[in-house]
């Protein structure tokens, strides 16, 4: 003999509070209908019937007469985070990227410029006007001339006939003869003179020797371009000789590509360098006389320092 459940009687507001208490829950009421609205954020329709208190869910959201409705939106409890996934696979490198058109730097310490040009701002190269006023005559990206980048020659001769030293009795190793006749100070100090980044190094001793005999710089190959300047350059100097003939392929529109060793050649002569004048360097290469360049030709040879040559000044930066 079963039992039967003794009725019970429940108001309106009863039922209501048990819909929401059992959804709420996440519980089977009502002939196991399952309530999961708990995990949901959408909205839910339930019917109570009035008499028996049993609940169940419609879709259609319609309750019969004798049921009451009860719509719910409940948002339930955040869950448990996930669990990590695995690491991706890393994507290809990208492709390196180009040198700008200034300060870029390269592996043998040459760094690109933009500071020539009329305006200042243009990628100094062999033939733009370099900040000094002057020409861009060469580019040192192999790194020729330590501590610098660029060789730039005056815009003009300094002279068009001066003596490579004058007799002042400042030379040789006891400074006590005559400069027209000696090195500056001995051989092995000549020869590192000759090469590019050198001249003025070369210049500066030339013009300190000078001075200490109280001779006016006017008087001089070494001095004349020492004292020369333009209105946005003061540094000038006189050429090595391997530096004098970067000078000459420039002038003779050559180009730069074969490097200091070869001697100009060809070509036509521009920026008013003389065809008929022999060019100073600061270069010596015996006890009495230097090297210069004859522009017409390209050659380069050794004059007794005596001699009344050009002057055409550069700067290195």
């Amino acid at each position: 003999m079963s039992l039967l459940p003794r009725s019970r009687s429940y108001s309106r507001r009863s039922v209501g509070v048990m819909v929401v208490v059992g959804v709420l829950a996440g519980l089977t009421v009502g002939g196991g209908v399952g309530v999961i609205a708990a995990a949901s954020t959408k909205t839910v329709t339930v019917c109570a019937n009035k008499k028996t208190n049993m609940l169940r869910y419609v879709k259609d959201g319609k309750c019969a007469k004798t049921e009451t409705k009860v719509v719910l939106n409940k948002k339930g409890a955040k869950g448990a985070t996930g669990a990590t996934g695995a690491t991706g696979t890393n994507g290809t490198n990208g492709t390196n990227g180009t040198n700008g058109a200034a300060g870029a730097s390269s592996p043998t310490g040459f760094t690109e410029r933009s500071v020539c040009g009329s305006n200042g701002t243009t990628l100094c190269a062999v033939g733009v006007q370099g900040p000094g006023g002057g020409t861009i005559v060469y580019v040192d990206s192999t790194n020729e001339m330590p501590g610098y980048d660029y060789l730039e020659v005056a815009p003009e001769d300094a002279s068009t006939g001066v003596v490579w030293s004058t007799t002042t009795a400042h030379c040789g190793t006891a400074a006590g003869t005559s400069c027209q006749t000696a090195f500056l100070s001995d051989a092995s100090t000549a020869l590192d003179y000759i090469g590019l980044g050198t001249g003025r190094a070369a210049t500066a001793a030339i013009v300190a020797r000078h001075n200490a005999g109280g001779v006016a710089k006017a008087a001089y190959a070494a001095g004349l371009a020492d004292a020369y300047t333009t209105a946005t350059a003061s540094d000038w100097f006189l050429p090595s000789k391997d530096e004098l003939n970067e000078v000459c392929k420039y002038a003779r529109n050559t180009g730069q590509a074969a490097g200091a060793a070869i001697v100009c050649t060809g070509g036509t002569l521009r920026d008013g360098f003389s065809a008929i004048g022999y060019y100073w360097s600061s270069s010596v290469n015996a006890d009495n006389d230097a090297w210069y360049q004859y522009f017409d030709y390209g050659s380069q040879d050794i004059h007794y320092m005596d001699g009344t040559f050009y002057v055409r000044p550069v700067r290195a930066f």
